[in-house]
């Protein structure tokens, strides 16, 4: 199963030496519990609090970076671009190199088409689909009684996407602020039975407050200070987040973009422990 995973992501025509090459790299062991406070995850990482992001456009350079990374990263977030991308089948051969797998869906349909969605996710093994809190409660509910057939699937509902501002929702004809509109839709979310949110790690701490202990409040947005904002309106660093009250950081950039991602990991590692 591993060489078949790995001479798939480095193309059918590869030789041996290149699949042996990506073996050594991303396969070191079979996966083992990791304590963690929200008990959500387990695998060998580091910190499983930390979910790097896979935002590439094809399955290649994503499988180089996890290769990179070995068994010091044990989460990853898989999104849009690189599901149409790469298909499920990426998911899958993550999975069988005993990662887990944020699939980053945020659907917005009817609520039959999200359950449906949520349903082919619990089956492909993923431990974490998005669906927007915007879509209303009849959605939210649909998506969480379709996850209850899968155990380890949490259903985290998006507020108020990081590259929005107060000024961005009146154009889309919301008159509440960002903390308001947040608020707003998380408790909804948890009435609908959410496992948990997303929101700009801005938002973390007005959520902890807000919601039971249990939930969970995952944080895209997060970059080192030195680093470009890019698309993220509302952003700060990982230990500021996870201090305001945030389970989970997603980051990417910061990883993907380093000369030496696994050193970027290493200290973030560092900087959440410290």
């Amino acid at each position: 199963m591993v060489e078949a995973t790995l001479r798939f992501l480095l193309g059918r025509s590869s030789l041996p030496g290149e699949v042996n090459c990506l073996r050594q790299r991303w396969v070191r062991a079979v996966p083992r519990p990791v304590a963690c406070s929200n008990a959500l995850f387990w695998g060998d990482g580091l910190n499983p609090s930390i979910i790097v992001s896979l935002d590439f456009p094809a399955a290649a350079p994503a499988a180089d970076l996890v290769g990179q990374l070995g068994s010091a990263a044990s989460v990853y977030k898989v999104g849009l671009q690189l599901l149409t991308a790469a298909g499920p089948s990426f998911v899958r051969d993550l999975l069988d190199a005993g990662k887990q797998v944020f699939l980053d869906l945020k659907l917005f349909e009817i609520p039959s088409s999200v359950a449906d969605a949520v349903a082919a996710a619990g089956q492909l093994g993923a431990s974490m689909v998005t669906v927007h809190a915007s879509a209303g409660s009849s959605v939210l509910e649909a998506a969480v009684a379709s996850a209850a057939h899968f155990p380890e699937l949490k259903v985290l509902a998006l507020t108020v996407i990081t590259s929005m501002d107060d000024e961005a929702l009146r154009e889309v004809g919301v008159a509440s602020t960002v903390p308001e509109q947040v608020l707003r839709l998380a408790r909804l979310a948890h009435a609908a039975g959410c496992h948990g949110v997303v929101a700009s790690p801005l938002e973390a701490r007005l959520l902890r407050n807000a919601l039971p202990q249990g939930a969970l409040i995952v944080t895209p947005g997060i970059q080192p200070l030195e680093f470009a904002k890019g698309d993220h309106a509302r952003f700060t660093t990982a230990s500021e987040a996870i201090k305001a009250g945030a389970t989970h950081v997603v980051v990417g950039r910061p990883i993907s973009r380093a000369l030496n991602p696994a050193a970027s990991f290493a200290a973030l590692c560092a900087e959440l422990e410290g």
